[in-house]
Order: structure tokens, then sequence, then C-alpha cells
């Protein structure tokens, strides 16, 4: 049963991440978008730049950010790769990736361009 309590905790997570960036009047396109070698927990989008958002929740924000393996952050970046082909400009498409983390108060702390290249 703590497997369907984590996912539902991870789903409501997202959604408050969600929520956040739109409040900061971002454009939420994909929620989970599934490539080929992984899957991106929200894709935003920010006029022409495309902002990667890997949300992470534990009970304190350093535990959440703990929770991202050098392996996740190496499939996050094929994934989004592979996204971008997509886009009308491809890899030149502005883009950036950010982590959000929330706490066990549902507190959300968003590094922007956490992951750069």
């Amino acid at each position: 049963m703590s497997g369907m309590v984590s996912y539902l905790s991870g789903i409501a997570a997202e959604d408050s991440v969600a929520r956040a960036y739109q409040q900061n009047g971002r454009q939420v396109a994909f929620r989970r978008w599934r490539g080929k070698r992984g899957e991106i927990d929200l894709i935003v989008r920010d006029r022409d730049e495309v902002i990667f958002v890997e949300v992470k929740k534990s009970s304190d924000f350093l535990r959440a950010g703990e929770a991202l393996s050098k392996a996740q952050i190496k499939r996050l970046y094929q994934t989004a790769a592979e996204f971008l082909c997509g886009e009308p400009k491809g890899d030149l498409t502005p883009s950036r990736f950010d982590v959000a983390l929330v706490n066990g108060a549902g507190e959300i702390q968003i590094l922007e361009n956490a992951l750069g290249y």
C-alpha cells in the first residue's frame, strides 16, 4: 500500500509545482512526458523557452534533492533531447532544466537551471 501512497504523493507534488509555474505566467505543456529513454515530470513553456522540470518530494528539501542520481540526470538529458527533436528549432530551442523540491509540508523550492549542460 505504501507504493500507492508514494505514487499519489508524487502526483500531488507535481500538481503543486505545475500550479506554481502557471501562477508565474508559464504554460504547462506536458505532464509525465514519456520518451524512449525515460519520463520528464513536467514540460513548461515560457514564451519560446522550454523548461524541463524534475519534481522530487521528500520529508525535507535536502533529502528531496539527494534523490536525484547521476543516472537519472543522464536519462533526463536523453529524454529532453528526444523531445526537442519535435520542436521547430530542434536542439537549438532555448531550454533549461529545473529541479522542483517539495518538502513534507508541501512547500516548494524551485532550482532554476539546476542541471545546466
